[in-house]
């Protein structure tokens, strides 16, 4: 796992991958869940970058692995991992990214999001969530999904522009 939101295009992705693979493995056995073939395929598919990829993306990933999983395996399969906090759902882009950061339950995570190169930082905010949750208690409002989507472009992008 790592504590930057972006990592460097050069970064050792393999090393990445391996790093929360073996993260989703630790939590599946702690809370006694099964990381099914198709759970970990789908996250495999996810975890081949560090762009959001839709459903029938994750289809097409996985295809050539086997037999073509069928749309509401797949989608059975992101509940589990979104359920478990080892994907997230990318609301404006109706995708989905494996997550790569440390962070508790409950806590907003905001996501940045390159539009040049569509690479997705992942950045925990302890002040941004508790600005939210008291806001919301203020309002007698109870959040369902907090999460703050942010389109800009990332630092790598800007350096070669």
């Amino acid at each position: 796992m790592t504590d930057t939101v972006f990592l460097a295009p050069d970064h050792d992705h393999g090393r990445c991958s391996a790093d929360a693979l073996a993260h989703a493995e630790r939590i599946c056995r702690e809370r006694a869940q099964r990381l099914t073939p198709i759970r970990r395929g789908v996250l495999e598919a996810l975890l081949a970058s560090h762009k959001p990829l839709g459903a029938y993306d994750i289809i097409e990933r996985t295809a050539p692995r086997g037999t073509r999983p069928a749309p509401i395996t797949v989608y059975r399969a992101l509940d589990f991992l979104m359920e478990n906090g080892l994907v997230h759902r990318i609301e404006s882009r109706n995708a989905f990214v494996a997550c790569v950061g440390e962070h508790s339950a409950g806590e907003i995570v905001v996501f940045l999001i390159c539009e040049r190169c569509s690479e997705v930082g992942e950045a925990p905010s302890k002040a941004v969530g508790e600005t939210i949750r008291n806001a919301s208690r203020a309002a007698g409002f109870s959040p369902k999904s907090p999460v703050i989507e942010i389109s800009g472009i990332c630092a790598h992008c800007q350096s070669t522009a």
